[in-house]
């Protein structure tokens, strides 16, 4: 049976709604990536120098670009569906004849449609203060789609455990964010102690950074090969675990 019709469904809905609240959506983080790059790019790079031999402006532009991505991709599926659960919208998808995998598939790729757009956004804002030209186009955009999908999944699955409007704002700030800061964002593994570097490679996040860095400006902490089987495999992870919630019915049939 052809589901193109459900899933295009899903996904316009998805797209229309961050879009129809861009002011929301897509401009705060344009504000904050400025911010960003002028505090901690000019005002403090300029005294920091080089790292890796690049200026320090423009080895952070790809952890902040990705960070955005990462945000927002999780948390467009997290309010999208869970406001589906509070509003009860729920129960029109489960009982219209689309599949599971489509329905997962339909959110997922609305996370990663926002994820991208935010990304895009974010890297035009990086044009202002950094003209940074992509050296591996095929890393660079694996990375970012990879990523944003693995957090569209992770927003499902807090959507679907959520309980309460409080309950999907947990993981964002007391767990997505830190590891996001931790993660090479604004420094190089090489940077900290030698403690500190192991426990920071405990941080899949300082991966993925180091992965789309490699892919936009050719450096990297991590072995790149690395990075895409971990993302990979916390993909297929979570998208197995993602079906199997809904084939139970977890927090959405009770």
């Amino acid at each position: 049976m052809n589901y193109s019709v459900a899933f295009f469904t899903i996904l316009f809905k998805e797209i229309r709604r961050f879009t129809r609240i861009w002011p929301q959506t897509l401009l705060p983080p344009a504000i904050t990536t400025a911010l960003y790059f002028l505090i901690f790019g000019k005002l403090i790079g300029d005294r920091i120098g080089t790292v890796h031999g690049v200026s320090y402006m423009d080895y952070i532009v790809p952890g902040v670009i990705l960070m955005s991505v990462i945000s927002h991709s999780y948390s467009n599926v997290v309010s999208s569906f869970y406001s589906t659960k509070f509003q009860h919208h729920i129960e029109e998808l489960l009982v219209a004849p689309v599949p599971n995998w489509v329905i997962l598939t339909g959110y997922v790729c609305g996370g990663i449609a926002r994820g991208g757009m935010v990304g895009c956004v974010v890297a035009a804002i990086s044009m202002l203060f950094s003209p940074i030209s992509v050296m591996h186009w095929g890393v660079t955009v694996a990375v970012l789609g990879l990523t944003a999908t693995l957090f569209a999944l992770a927003g499902f699955i807090n959507a679907v455990f959520a309980d309460s409007f409080d309950d999907i704002s947990i993981i964002p700030n007391f767990v997505l964010t830190p590891l996001s800061y931790l993660g090479g964002v604004f420094y190089s593994l090489a940077m900290l102690p030698p403690v500190w570097q192991a426990i920071a490679q405990g941080n899949p996040i300082l991966y993925m950074i180091n992965a789309f860095r490699f892919g936009l400006i050719g450096v990297s902490d991590v072995d790149i090969m690395l990075a895409f089987e971990m993302t990979a495999g916390f993909i297929v992870f979570l998208s197995v675990f993602s079906l199997w919630l809904l084939h139970k019915g977890v927090g959405i049939k009770n």
